[in-house]
């Protein structure tokens, strides 16, 4: 599950497409191009920290990220052993902001659709940004950062663990979505059976058995950093449960509330003719007009 949620966020170039010039191709190989020097770096850099260290030095960090400032020393010496120190700081910022962005473009398109509060749908008239979401979306998460890590680093860590169970939950839906909305057009060439079928699915359910499995592994209150548990469940497992127990409940409370412009929508499917790239799909809310 860790593993899901250091790949979180590859996708923020994707939700950024109406904000993109040559949206319907460029964010999308950024998507590509961002899994892929991912991928890299994870893989480069964890070889050559095993390379160097050893494993018995690894294994005394456990999750300690001071590792990398640690090997950095012994390597370049000082002061270049700051460039590393300097690369981590700037993979914090960049982190938070595939925090940030896709949450908040995820907010204006459900606002857009109906499906939260219309205020969110705001764009910025001179930056053409969310900025109401974007800034909702920043006190949220520093409302739920700053008290857990002033309270307990370990309790942060739980939360960690929790939020990649509803990474792993949506990632999920998302692939499993993209096969139910593609369905008509996976049988008219391989490779829409591949890349909008065989590929998605495989996605999803490959991320829908991390789900389940994790579900019986962080019921051990063992497995959590705290140790705690709540109704004998592991922390992680009783906060990812709760948020995505909230969600239904505030789903329940829309619905209530009328907002029949999305629940009374229909199972839909793609237009063949956007499928084929021959029409462009119509911008949500605010996007700047493409040029050509």
């Amino acid at each position: 599950m860790i593993g899901v949620f250091i790949y979180w966020g590859w996708e923020s170039s994707v939700n950024l497409t109406e904000e993109t010039q040559d949206g319907a191709t460029s964010s999308g190989k950024a998507a590509v191009a961002s899994t892929v020097i991912l991928l890299v770096t994870y893989v480069a850099v964890a070889t050559a920290v095993v390379a160097f260290a050893g494993l018995g030095t690894v294994e005394e960090f456990a999750d300690d990220d001071a590792i990398l400032s640690t090997v950095a020393t012994g390597v370049l010496g000082s002061p270049w052993d700051k460039i590393v120190v300097l690369a981590v700081l700037t993979s914090a910022l960049a982190s938070t902001q595939t925090t940030i962005l896709p949450a908040s473009r995820t907010s204006l398109s459900m606002a857009f659709a109906g499906a939260m509060p219309r205020s969110l749908a705001n764009v910025h008239p001179r930056y053409l940004t969310p900025h109401v979401a974007t800034i909702a979306i920043a006190v949220l998460a520093t409302a739920w950062y700053v008290p857990l890590n002033i309270f307990s680093e370990n309790f942060l860590y739980d939360t960690v663990a929790a939020l990649s169970l509803m990474i792993a939950f949506y990632y999920s839906l998302t692939g499993f979505a993209c096969v139910l909305y593609f369905r008509k057009e996976l049988f008219k060439s391989a490779k829409n059976f591949l890349f909008i079928g065989v590929a998605p699915l495989l996605g999803a359910t490959l991320l829908a058995y991390l789900f389940f499995r994790s579900l019986v592994d962080l019921s051990d209150p063992g497995a959590s950093y705290t140790g705690g548990s709540i109704f004998g469940l592991g922390l992680p497992l009783v906060v990812g449960l709760g948020f995505l127990l909230l969600g239904a409940v505030l789903m329940v409370v829309w619905r209530v509330m009328g907002n029949e412009r999305f629940f009374g929508r229909r199972p839909e499917t793609v237009d063949p003719e956007v499928a084929a790239g021959r029409t462009r799909v119509p911008e949500t809310v605010g996007a700047p007009p493409e040029k050509g």
